[in-house]
């Protein structure tokens, strides 16, 4: 029993010379860190053996207002994100949807190659799970760590990072080949214009019911939407470069915080036009979406949303039905 008591106190002993210990070390960091900080303030320098043009700079300096705008980008892609499809959803509850007036006509025109369906969706697809993971991990903070545990959130920040960074490269490929292939046909031209004061012919109701405006290959609302996409994905694979190798690049911390807000503000831009386009595609025009399905859309179809594109096709005798 002595024995046991002996080994007790021993236990206890060295537990409490560890605790003592480990405050002992814990305020002499801090002093040590204090001092560091002072001298630093001081104007003092040290070595070290980074090459980096930043390597002299300890404390970084910045605009704090550029803080301040970061802060925003949570709310602004939630707003962007389940604002636009409240939006949609609504107008296609109040509108509905585009129907065509002649039914469909059962004959396939070929407008996409599988080669241009195969690009599309390798933007596309990368793009969703860009989108869904970047909402997790720069707005999940708000409405998904206060409800769940921290080991959870923990797990599931980690795997929306990792998603985030792999998928990248995929997005980054399918942006780049879109724009250099597609930019030909996504030229703006004059009757473009009408095709917005008409809102494109999807209005079912008052002076706009009816109206189908004049369209080539792509639509104006298709070439706004094409264009934002090669703007600000080129925008946001930039600085999502910069992000990812930050050893690559040595960027400042003035210049990393600035890459992270143009990368966002270029993902909220790029949600919200996502948004509007997948609804176009899906539920809005009735037979569109097969075009990015088989690369074929119906005749009345064609006829109806890109007539000029359709008539160009029939008198250059380029018209290819599907077999």
């Amino acid at each position: 029993m002595n024995k046991l008591f002996k080994h007790i106190g021993v236990a206890i002993a060295l537990m409490f010379s560890a605790v003592c210990f480990a405050n002992g070390g814990a305020e002499l960091a801090q002093h040590s860190d204090a001092q560091v900080w002072a001298q630093l303030q001081q104007g003092a320098q040290g070595y070290t053996t980074s090459k980096s043009e930043f390597h002299n700079q300890p404390i970084n300096t910045y605009d704090l207002r550029v803080l301040e705008v970061r802060d925003l980008l949570a709310p602004a892609l939630i707003a962007a994100s389940f604002g636009m499809i409240i939006i949609f959803l609504l107008f296609i509850k109040v509108n509905g949807i585009s129907k065509l007036h002649h039914g469909f006509s059962g004959k396939m025109v070929y407008r996409w190659s599988k080669f241009d369906v195969s690009i599309h969706w390798l933007g596309a697809i990368p793009c969703l799970l860009l989108i869904l993971t970047g909402i997790g991990l720069l707005a999940g903070r708000f409405f998904i760590q206060p409800y769940i545990g921290e080991g959870a959130w923990g797990s599931l920040v980690y795997g929306a990072k990792q998603i985030h960074d792999v998928v990248a490269f995929p997005f980054m490929a399918g942006w780049l080949l879109m724009t250099v292939l597609w930019a030909k046909n996504q030229m703006p031209k004059m009757y473009d214009v009408k095709w917005f004061m008409v809102v494109g012919g999807y209005i079912n109701f008052g002076p706009f019911k009816g109206k189908h405006p004049d369209a080539g290959f792509a639509n104006a609302g298709e070439k706004l939407w094409f264009w934002a996409f090669a703007i600000f994905g080129l925008v946001i694979s930039a600085t999502g470069m910069i992000l990812l190798f930050p050893n690559l690049f040595e960027p400042s911390r003035t210049i990393s915080l600035l890459s992270l807000i143009l990368h966002g503000v270029s993902a909220i831009i790029i949600c919200a036009f996502s948004i509007v386009h997948i609804f176009m595609a899906t539920a809005m025009s009735e037979g569109g979406m097969e075009c990015m399905v088989s690369g074929y859309c119906d005749e009345n179809w064609a006829s109806q949303h890109h007539n000029l594109w359709f008539d160009e096709i029939k008198e250059n005798g380029t018209l290819k039905y599907k077999e």
